[in-house]
């Protein structure tokens, strides 16, 4: 079932379309990301998503029925903008916002008290919000997002300011809202995330779609049948063996073994006649196909489309 639906998205800005005909579907209790170079559309997207504006053209669905203002009251929602109250007290703040999503004082401090020690920060409650660096802010709306609890959460970069270990931080808690039934749609550059998060993607470059599915789906969709192979035994051997049928990309010897990285060039050749020419030659440690990044699609994907716009444009 999808929580959430756009269709046929248009937005234009002063002589500039910042989406043209998108549409998304994000499945409930699913991780669901928005990728993008910058300027692609997908803030515009988001911000259409929580009614800070409204499309010139298509639908929003939520839960089945069209959505209306008083659903946003069920979103979380972390803009990659800074929004704190600068010269108000970090407590002070974070209580007032709760009881503005209707959590009752005694609750929202109980709550509170559980991010707070969760992340560490217990000493920032009485600080201002311009004493904190950008991270510690990010740390404080992310907590105001997720407070409520809600069932639909939107991250705009979640992880922007944050050093490795708190970026883990953050994806653990993602996780854990999906498994406890949330659904997160987040926005980010950072395509490591979105092989460990996302069960889902769209792609946008120039205001359009240009890919979306599931992330196993792309990367199987985008393979180019390349194989890992870890081996001991004659390095010469399976280089004069391999010669025509396949390309060696790459070779680093290690501790007596041989890691390799083969490419098939007769998509006729199947990966047990791989395993088979070089069963005699010595001892396979392991064999492995090897799949794209998310980050490897996003360029190729959005370096064609530059490509393609190019070429309309010199014809």
């Amino acid at each position: 079932m999808n929580i959430f639906e756009a269709n046929g998205i248009v937005k234009q800005y002063s002589g500039h379309k910042a989406l043209e005909n998108v549409s998304i579907s994000v499945k409930e209790g699913s991780v669901f990301g928005i990728l993008g170079p910058n300027g692609a559309g997908k803030t515009s997207l988001i911000r259409i998503m929580n009614q800070i504006t409204a499309p010139d053209e298509g639908t929003l669905f939520y839960k089945g029925n069209p959505l209306i203002p008083a659903h946003i009251a069920e979103f979380g929602y972390l803009p990659e903008e800074r929004g704190l109250y600068k010269k108000m007290k970090v407590g002070e703040q974070v209580l007032y916002l709760a009881m503005l999503r209707g959590i009752k004082r005694n609750e929202a401090l109980k709550r509170l008290k559980y991010w707070f020690e969760k992340f560490e920060i217990q000493a920032w409650w009485g600080k201002k919000a311009e004493e904190l660096s950008k991270g510690m802010q990010q740390k404080i709306q992310f907590i105001i997002s997720v407070l409520h609890e809600p069932k639909f959460l939107i991250f705009d970069e979640p992880f922007s300011g944050f050093d490795p270990i708190n970026v883990n931080i953050i994806k653990q808690e993602i996780l854990k809202m999906k498994d406890n039934g949330a659904t997160i749609f987040l926005s980010t550059h950072n395509m490591a995330s979105v092989e460990e998060l996302c069960d889902d993607i769209s792609l946008i470059n120039k205001s359009k779609t240009v890919l979306s599915g599931s992330v196993s789906e792309i990367r199987q969709q985008y393979k180019n049948n390349v194989y890992a192979v870890t081996y001991s035994g004659y390095v010469n051997l399976i280089e004069a063996s391999l010669r025509h049928q396949y390309e060696i990309i790459s070779h680093i010897e290690k501790n007596g073994l041989h890691h390799f990285q083969f490419r098939i060039l007769d998509t006729s050749v199947t990966t047990n006649m791989l395993i088979s020419g070089l069963l005699p030659l010595g001892n396979i440690i392991s064999f492995n196909e090897v799949l794209p990044t998310m980050n490897d699609i996003f360029i190729k994907v959005v370096g064609e489309n530059v490509s393609e716009n190019a070429q309309l444009y010199c014809n």
